[in-house]
């Protein structure tokens, strides 16, 4: 079985529980957070819908230096959701798109060196496989938790994800 065959399954599920975390973000609370040093609830859904839009990078590229960008490589103005619709069509376009990278990848791409820096600023540097795991899917699941965090201390049932939830699923 091919990398991006056993990878899919995982992806799917992830980006479901992501998207479901996403469903739920109250739009009267979008400037709200946590604490000072916090991103705003619709700065971290913001973030979680953009994430997968790396993806175009890693499947294709051999690096990402966000210090040597061209200005029409990712917009580097960080997403702030405006609606639950505004962050939903944006995750769901960037998922498709990284799904189809992930499927069309042989096994022999996701061995390639693929890096991650801000000029001098090494973020990541090693195979393609390590980059989507840690670099997007695995932020994201970081991120979606986050979320949750918010959801909860708003009083927004939180989804079930791995399974129950104090709010669903028993």
């Amino acid at each position: 079985m091919s990398i991006s065959a056993q990878l899919l399954p995982e992806f799917d599920q992830e980006m479901a529980a992501a998207r479901r975390t996403l469903e739920r973000i109250p739009e009267d609370k979008l400037a709200w957070k946590p604490h000072e040093k916090s991103m705003t609830l619709g700065r971290l859904a913001g973030h979680i819908a953009e994430l997968p839009g790396m993806g175009k990078s890693v499947m294709n590229d051999d690096a990402l230096d966000f210090a040597n960008r061209s200005a029409d490589e990712l917009p580097r103005k960080p997403t702030v959701a405006e609606s639950q619709k505004h962050v939903l069509e944006l995750f769901d376009k960037n998922v498709a798109a990284l799904r189809a990278g992930i499927a069309a990848a042989s096994d022999e791409q996701w061995a390639r060196n693929w890096k991650l820096s801000a000029g001098e600023k090494t973020f990541y540097d090693g195979p393609r496989i390590g980059a989507v795991r840690r670099m997007l899917m695995n932020h994201i699941i970081h991120h979606r938790a986050q979320l949750g965090v918010y959801l909860r201390l708003n009083g927004v049932p939180v989804p079930s994800v791995y399974g129950p939830s104090a709010d669903e699923g028993r």
